[in-house]
């Protein structure tokens, strides 16, 4: 009986939809095309769902191709759209956007003059992108600031190299700024070539994995176990809560890639997914410290299902959790020490997006990560310099400095905190 009814609903609901689908097609003030009506059913469908499922035309196909190879023309800029205004999520590190100051929440409202407050995110995206070496003018409102500005990029290469090292008073810094094919090998890469420049050992390891993205969860496995020696690193749960998929240390990387050596993650809103992954795992193997800002919080997993040779989906199929069993939905990284960048002339004023802003975003269905939702703001006097007064001191990356500063003080008692077992069990 039950069945029966169920698939009734089905069937009114497929009668409504084509009602509608034929009064458009009748009824509305010009001509439409039939593909544009379907798209347009499939985004809505999607688009209830949550911020991260979508359909992929061949545009979009085209971009997730380009995302993947690790090259394009553009400005640098991971967006979102909010009441249907495009806004930032994060600037890429060394790119157009990052070295104009384009910072994480801000809108942009025109591009070249022209609105785009109402329109779609692809239409922002693909004017955004082009031909290297031509110019484009942002309109950019950031909340805390009085009235809109200007800022004309000129668009580069955005060269998708995921790994960057340098060693900086022996102590080795590694940028991971996305999760792309190879970003694990070049993890591993880079720690020998940090100890290759030093001689030997490193005083310790800075993991920066401040406005990264995420990108793909094998990649984030691979760059988690190289600082692990056992244990579990993420789990993937979906629909089905009998079905759990685990990853675990010493499959893709042997051993602990720095023998034993202290390591810092620095993490802020714009830490995201993969990111997450990585810093979560070392936090909940207290393998280092966790420092910056709390991370934006996407615990969800998205697979890209095709439906035809160049069209598919982007569809939220499970949720991931840490090795304590703690998802990171919504709540995001806690730090272990909270390090605001005060080189930042307006880093109080300004209001960094996260997932817990999106609309129709996946709930924390743990209860009890909801402390992490609480503001993180408090006043510390460790933090009361100003970016003028810092600025004449040299230090132009306040959490990278407070980073080096801990390990160059703190680096045995760091390595003392990485043999501390792990607190709680992974929950099925």
């Amino acid at each position: 009986m039950q069945q029966q009814q169920y698939e009734a609903q089905q069937i009114e609901d497929l009668d409504a939809f084509l009602a509608v689908y034929q009064k458009v097609k009748s009824s509305y003030v010009d001509k439409v095309d039939d593909k544009k009506l379907m798209e347009g059913a499939i985004q809505g469908m999607l688009s209830s769902l949550d911020p991260h499922s979508g359909f992929l035309d061949r545009s979009d196909f085209s971009s997730l191709r380009t995302q993947i190879d690790g090259e394009y023309g553009g400005l640098g800029l991971s967006v979102t759209l909010e009441d249907e205004a495009v806004k930032v999520i994060a600037p890429t590190k060394d790119t157009p956007a990052d070295k104009a100051g384009i910072k994480s929440g801000d809108f942009i409202t025109h591009l070249d003059g022209k609105l785009i407050v109402g329109g779609t995110l692809d239409e922002a995206v693909d004017a955004m992108r082009g031909v290297p070496g031509t110019t484009i003018k942002l309109t950019i409102f950031r909340p805390g600031r009085d009235g809109p500005f200007d800022v004309t990029l000129t668009r580069a290469i955005i060269d998708l190299k995921p790994v960057q090292w340098e060693v900086k008073d022996r102590i080795g810094i590694i940028s991971v700024l996305g999760f792309s094919e190879q970003t694990g090998a070049d993890v591993v890469a880079a720690v020998a070539g940090i100890k290759k420049s030093v001689g030997g050992n490193p005083l310790g390891y800075i993991i920066d994995l401040r406005s990264n993205p995420g990108g793909i969860l094998d990649e984030a496995v691979v760059v988690s176990d190289a600082f692990l020696t056992k244990g579990e690193i993420v789990s993937e749960r979906g629909r089905d809560p009998r079905k759990v998929d685990r990853w675990w240390a010493e499959r893709a990387v042997p051993g602990d890639v720095t023998g034993g050596a202290p390591i810092i993650v620095l993490v802020d809103a714009g830490s995201a997914s993969a990111s997450e992954i990585v810093a979560g795992a070392l936090q909940d193997h207290h393998r280092g410290l966790v420092m910056g800002e709390r991370s934006f919080g996407k615990g969800s997993v998205q697979n890209v299902l095709p439906l035809t040779r160049d069209t598919g989906l982007r569809l939220t199929v499970a949720r991931y959790h840490l090795p304590s069993g703690r998802s990171v939905q919504e709540g995001g990284i806690k730090p272990d020490i909270r390090v605001p960048q005060l080189t930042d002339p307006d880093y109080k004023s300004r209001v960094s997006i996260r997932e817990s802003d999106l609309r129709r975003h996946l709930v924390n269905e743990l209860k009890d990560n909801n402390k992490d939702l609480e503001q993180d703001i408090t006043y510390d006097p460790r933090f009361a310099m100003t970016a003028e007064q810092l600025k004449a001191k040299g230090i132009e990356d306040f959490q990278l400095y407070y980073a080096m500063e801990t390990l160059q003080r703190l680096g045995p008692r760091t390595m003392k905190l990485a043999a501390k077992p792990m607190k709680g069990k992974a929950k099925n």
